[in-house]
């Protein structure tokens, strides 16, 4: 069983930036997909961005160039650096582990608002 822990989200005005974590812990594949997606109010959960383990990455339209996914393979952590946050930002974003099996976190809430 693998367990994913987010953290970092919180309330920011547009144009501000944050940072999310997620740790993984449990019986992780070596090889593997973290990534993180995100659903709005009312919406269905959308992609974000993920990052495969030898670190080649895939960001959905609507943030590129303005939020950078990494990770951190020694502590089985995967972070969303994100800039220039707009209203539309605002979602509960979800950490996914993709290797042997499917897992997903609990979540964080991202609020940009002023």
């Amino acid at each position: 069983q693998v367990q994913l822990v987010e953290s970092g989200g919180g309330l920011v005005q547009p144009g501000g930036s944050l940072r999310l974590s997620c740790a993984a812990s449990g019986s992780i594949f070596s090889i593997n997909i973290m990534g993180w997606y995100r659903q709005a109010p009312g919406k269905q959960r959308e992609f974000v961005a993920d990052i495969t383990s030898n670190g080649r990455t895939s960001y959905a339209d609507s943030v590129k160039g303005r939020f950078a996914i990494s990770r951190d393979n020694a502590k089985s952590t995967v972070y969303l650096q994100m800039n220039s946050l707009k209203p539309e930002d605002t979602a509960v974003y979800y950490c996914r582990l993709r290797g042997a099996g499917e897992f997903w976190g609990q979540g964080t809430q991202v609020t940009v608002s002023s």
